[in-house]
């Protein structure tokens, strides 16, 4: 697709991942706007600091407030949808939230995206709906498993995303990315916590140490998106964009300890545990369809991006406090 001169929504624009297709989409060409969860303090997210910020229009609203998505929506032809409530752990504590957010926010996106005519929405999944594998790799025909509050929203907005293409017509296309990481990324995540811990010489504090993650670098990421919003054969469908590769919690512990040439004292900490019947043991990705279809693989190696990955936080250590278990 040329993006030059194309008109593109991305909500959820302030987070890790939105902010870094926000600013793709900034160099690709499009007349972006970027819609960022509203705040008293006016705050942008991740584009605060952009360099290409002002080479966007950036706005403010709730994905849960119909006013909010159908003023955002004005004049949009592309709509990438991440806007969503991600923390697994806060699902457990609070899971109104991720119902009206994930759900009731994906279901006003879908409806005005409907009465706006846009031409393509591009909805984000996660590989957390597969819950723990049946069988490997995962292809997206694999069973949907409900293993948290989280991964139940977001097969429900999955769902309704695809039942508005088959009930009225509406050009979506669902992305399903597997375990991103990169820079941006909160210490919510296992690799920034397991980087920021490190970096300030503490013991690496983890959950579950044998889950295996099928881990993929942001920029990676992002250009799935890109070329899944540019390829007719992708409405309709549910596309995976993993390596195909998978690797234990321990083993990458293990494996940024010796980038940075330190020892590891790794302790399992008992709250950052899933209950039993919620973890998901092993996830690893089969990418086939985004290969035939999109023509995308994985172009940044797990090492090579660990590597960007610890610069970015070396350099963002203020950012994070290791110390602290964020929910």
């Amino acid at each position: 697709m040329n993006w030059k001169s194309r008109s593109v929504l991305v909500t959820g624009a302030g987070g890790f991942i939105g902010s870094h297709l926000a600013e793709a989409l900034v160099l690709a060409g499009a007349q972006t706007r970027a819609m960022v969860h509203y705040n008293g303090a006016g705050r942008r997210g991740w584009l605060e600091e952009s360099e290409l910020r002002e080479e966007m229009e950036i706005v403010a609203g709730d994905i849960r407030e119909v006013d909010s998505i159908r003023a955002a929506l004005k004049g949009v032809e592309v709509v990438f949808h991440l806007a969503a409530l991600i923390a697994i752990p806060y699902s457990y504590v609070s899971p109104a939230s991720y119902v009206s957010t994930n759900v009731g926010g994906t279901l006003n996106l879908l409806q005005e995206a409907l009465n706006s005519r846009v031409e393509r929405v591009v909805h984000t999944s996660t590989s957390e709906v597969y819950g723990t594998a049946q069988q490997i790799p995962i292809s997206e025909e694999h069973p949907l498993q409900a293993r948290s509050p989280y991964s139940a929203t977001k097969i429900g907005a999955d769902k309704l995303a695809e039942s508005f293409h088959r009930s009225f017509g509406l050009p979506v296309s669902i992305v399903r990315p597997f375990n991103t990481y990169g820079p941006r990324q909160s210490a919510r995540a296992i690799i920034p916590t397991i980087i920021s811990q490190a970096l300030a010489n503490e013991p690496i504090r983890v959950g579950n140490l044998t889950p295996t993650r099928d881990f993929n670098y942001v920029e990676d990421t992002v250009q799935g998106f890109l070329l899944n919003a540019a390829s007719d054969k992708a409405v309709g469908r549910v596309i995976n964009l993993g390596s195909g590769k998978e690797m234990s919690i321990n083993d990458l512990a293990m494996t940024i300890c010796s980038l940075l040439g330190s020892d590891c004292r790794i302790i399992q900490e008992e709250r950052r545990i899933r209950p039993s019947e919620s973890e998901v043991e092993r996830l690893c990705a089969d990418n086939h369809v985004a290969s035939e279809l999109l023509g995308w693989q994985p172009n940044i190696s797990l090492l090579d991006g660990l590597k960007r990955t610890l610069g970015w936080l070396r350099d963002n250590t203020q950012r994070y406090r290791p110390g602290v278990y964020a929910v």
